[in-house]
Parts: structure tokens; C-alpha cells; sequence
């Protein structure tokens, strides 16, 4: 079991990652747009900039596990307010699953509180 833990580890990080960095970036080309559907639920726009470079730079965290229980805490904050704010029209199936979505994703990070990174990870490295 051992061994499967050091693979497991490594490839539940970049599972959890990819959607952050994938969205920062994907955030960063199209800044207009996402800024006018942040501002849509009385978000200043600017706070595009700062989401855009927590989702990359934590995302990246988490998948070379650098920093893990941090970066993991905040995600989970992350999605947590984030399902508050964009995803509360339980109307729209859509949104409901989004919101569910958020929460399922929040729990895998605070199970990565709770385990920090192992096997393959930067924290792993510096701990030995």
C-alpha cells in the first residue's frame, strides 16, 4: 500500500490543480469578459488580477506540492466562497451541480490539509 501512496498522492494534486491553472490562464485571455461576469454579481473588476494569479500560482503549488497544507487551506476557501458567490441559483441544474461541484472539490483539498503531499512533492523533498 505503501507504494501505490507515493503514486496516488502526486496524481489526486494534479487532478485538483489542473482546473485552477487551466482556468487562470484561460481567465488571463479573456480578462474583459470575466471581469464584466464578476462584475454582473457586484464584484469590482479588478479583482480579476488577483484571482487570476492565486488560481495559477496555487494551483502550481499544489501540483509540484510546494507549501500543500497552504495552498490546499486556501483552495478550499477558494471554492467554498466561490460557490457562495456564482453558484446559488439552485433553479438552473447547472448551477446547483457547479455549487456541489465547488463543495466536492473543497473536500479533497481539506483532506490534502489533513495528509499534506506525499510521495512525489517538494515537501516531501525538503522534509527528508
Amino acid at each position: 500500500m505503501e507504494k501505490i501512496n507515493t503514486y496516488l498522492n502526486p496524481v489526486a494534486r494534479a487532478l485538483l490543480s489542473a482546473i485552477f491553472i487551466i482556468e487562470g490562464i484561460s481567465k488571463a485571455s479573456a480578462i474583459g469578459p470575466t471581469q464584466g461576469y464578476m462584475e454582473a454579481f457586484h464584484l469590482p473588476g479588478i479583482l480579476i488580477y488577483p484571482t487570476i494569479a492565486f488560481e495559477i500560482l496555487a494551483g502550481l503549488a499544489l501540483l509540484v506540492g510546494w507549501q500543500t497544507r497552504i495552498a490546499a487551506l486556501l483552495l478550499a476557501g477558494f471554492c467554498i466562497v466561490s460557490a457562495v458567490i456564482f453558484h446559488t441559483n439552485f433553479a438552473d441544474q447547472i448551477q446547483m451541480i457547479m455549487f456541489l461541484k465547488n463543495l466536492a472539490m473543497a473536500g479533497g483539498f481539506l483532506l490534502l490539509v489533513q495528509t499534506g503531499a506525499s510521495g512525489i512533492s517538494v515537501d516531501a523533498r525538503l522534509a527528508r
